[in-house]
């Protein structure tokens, strides 16, 4: 195979770069006015998510899909990152009441500070994720966040290592070289961290397959994550959104699970 041909492995993987840095382009644009920035989380993950499936797809299809996924997810996107901005909110607050402290009390309820830190954290990496490939409501989706965490504790922890790992190596390592910091992140850093951190969540989410789940209950085969309906069931439970364009606008939440697309090679013209 010729090294320049449009289907070796390093044109695939140049593609890939470059359908990262227009899915980071578009995140970044997307999230300036802040409250957005759920929306684009998803819609980001959402991209993420079919580029490690090496999904086939025409050229220019990966600025649909964002822009698709974005206006799909905006109202429960921007509803789950408004409640996160409350929980940040609270965590600055006791931040700041745990500084005001002095001596020993300083010491002991900045230690809590940092367990409420790290019990958010666990949550939070799954959420926007879980959003963007299942559908749920958002309390059953920020509770599914917090037990696959748990459940998932390896895969949550090695996602915590890379995210901290990252932010070190870009801003941190050398803090004189900020503005790179900028153009690192603003041109492809948080496609390439989100890309890295979708293969933990793929990870993850096998914890969740149906192929793992023992129901309990007659409730339709393949479902994943339940609802109020089976809110006495120990089952997560919760509909795949990939293959359908219009998985988000379907009513029938305990339907099969939909099969995930088969990885497929690209095709060039």
């Amino acid at each position: 195979m010729k090294l320049f041909d449009l289907n070796s492995p390093l044109m695939v993987a140049l593609s890939k770069l470059a359908d990262i840095i227009i899915c980071n382009i578009m995140f970044v644009i997307l999230s300036l006015p802040v409250i957005t920035i759920g929306a684009s989380l998803t819609a980001l993950f959402h991209c993420m998510q079919w580029l490690i499936m090496d999904d086939e797809r025409d050229e220019g299809l990966i600025f649909r899909d964002f822009w698709q996924a974005f206006r799909q997810n905006f109202r429960q996107a921007t509803l789950l990152w408004l409640i996160c901005l409350l929980m940040i909110g609270f965590l600055f607050a006791y931040y700041w009441v745990c500084r005001s402290l002095g001596g020993a009390y300083a010491r002991i309820y900045m230690t809590t500070f940092y367990a409420l830190v790290f019990v958010f954290l666990v949550g939070f990496i799954y959420i926007f994720p879980l959003q963007a490939r299942y559908q749920n409501k958002v309390r059953y989706t920020l509770r599914n966040a917090w037990l696959l965490g748990i459940a998932a504790l390896p895969w949550t922890l090695l996602s915590l290592a890379l995210i901290i790992g990252f932010v070190y190596l870009t801003v941190f390592m050398k803090p004189d070289s900020f503005q790179m910091a900028i153009y690192i992140w603003g041109v492809c850093g948080f496609g390439v961290l989100a890309y890295l951190l979708s293969f933990f969540v793929r990870r993850a989410f096998r914890k969740i397959s149906p192929e793992q789940l023992k129901p309990k209950s007659s409730i339709a085969e393949g479902a994943v994550f339940t609802d109020e309906e089976h809110m006495e069931e120990d089952l997560m439970v919760q509909e795949s959104s990939f293959s359908d364009p219009n998985w988000n606008r379907r009513d029938d939440l305990f339907g099969p699970q939909k099969p995930e697309p088969k990885s497929k090679k690209r095709r060039r013209r």
